[in-house]
């Protein structure tokens, strides 16, 4: 008897090990997007985030833990290398063994145009003076092919991703695709519920304008039809000019801005001296959840983040 419950004990470990390790490797750039992906895993897995919080997207150097999950890799969930144009590098030579999902360039993903100028952005008219005949214009070209990369902002994606990112892991894992698609649908309803709530707690200021540092937050902006008024355009956080301060602080006068709102990376001292003169309120607005916790739970707070960010601003 004590033989036979040991092996029976032994196989059902046995078949408990198997049964994980048919849980795809799962690996995902940046926060917002490892969260729906967990959040389709719940209960199943759990995917590993590659960009570490508080790190730029644009620019970061793999730590061997990060390498070793996209040589692990299943499946990469990434946005693309508008966003992380060194990663398209790291999965070449990475992540041989993975289906790559690049979620911008899908075909029902919503893409937003840059924008053409942003508030207070200034061009020198002699900038160009030294291109060749044809240059501009191809310049201007292949900038209009490009799309604004921060389309998780986007609630509509969200919900087009979720089912998309049940589909590739049922793909791979077919045995426990009930759990992704149900967990999808799930999710799906929650961003629906996420966005009455937020369209509520926008709607009492939309009468006020605003403006960001940092041209970001259109997905978000047309999701829930509130516009921003424009954008500083201080990408690179550099202290500007007394001369850039002072034309600044007069636009931001003259067009009756309420608010003004920075990124986490922005140096604090530089908001307070470029809004020094003025009565316009500041705040910190954050599309890539710096200080949450990592998980499903990240995307829907974040974005409940940045709408009481701005209304508290505004």
């Amino acid at each position: 008897m004590s033989r036979k419950l040991i092996s029976l004990t032994a196989a059902a470990t046995f078949a408990g090990c198997t049964g994980m390790a048919d849980v795809p490797n799962v690996a995902v750039d940046i926060a917002p997007v490892h969260s729906l992906v967990a959040r389709v895993m719940q209960g199943v897995g759990a995917p590993k985030l590659i960009i570490q919080q508080g790190a730029s997207p644009h620019e970061y150097n793999l730590r061997p833990s990060e390498a070793k999950a996209l040589q692990d890799a299943n499946l990469v969930f990434w946005m693309g290398e508008r966003l992380t144009p060194w990663m398209e590098n790291a999965l070449e030579s990475l992540a041989n063994n993975a289906k790559i999902i690049t979620l911008l360039e899908q075909e029902k993903t919503t893409l937003l145009d840059f924008r053409e100028s942003a508030l207070f952005e200034e061009h020198d008219p002699d900038e160009h003076g030294d291109e060749e005949p044809g240059e501009k214009e191809g310049h201007d070209e292949h900038r209009h092919e490009m799309h604004d990369p921060h389309a998780w902002l986007s609630l509509e994606n969200a919900n087009t991703w979720l089912n998309l990112i049940a589909a590739q892991l049922s793909g791979t894992d077919p045995k426990n695709a009930g759990i992704y698609f149900a967990n999808a649908a799930e999710a799906r309803a929650e961003i629906e519920a996420l966005m009455a709530e937020v369209t509520a707690m926008l709607d009492p200021v939309r009468d006020r304008d605003f403006i960001v540092f940092h041209d970001a937050y259109q997905y978000f902006e047309t999701t829930f039809d509130f516009p921003a008024s424009g954008a500083i355009s201080l990408g690179d956080a550099s202290d500007p000019s007394p001369a850039r301060i002072a034309a600044i602080q007069n636009r931001v006068r003259e067009e009756g801005i309420n608010c003004v709102l920075a990124e986490p990376q922005f140096n604090r001292r530089l908001i307070a001296t470029v809004l020094e003169r003025t009565d316009t309120n500041t705040g910190v607005i954050d599309p890539l959840g710096v200080r949450l916790e990592k998980g499903p739970a990240l995307y829907p707070q974040l974005i409940r983040n940045m709408a009481k960010t701005l209304v508290g601003c505004l």
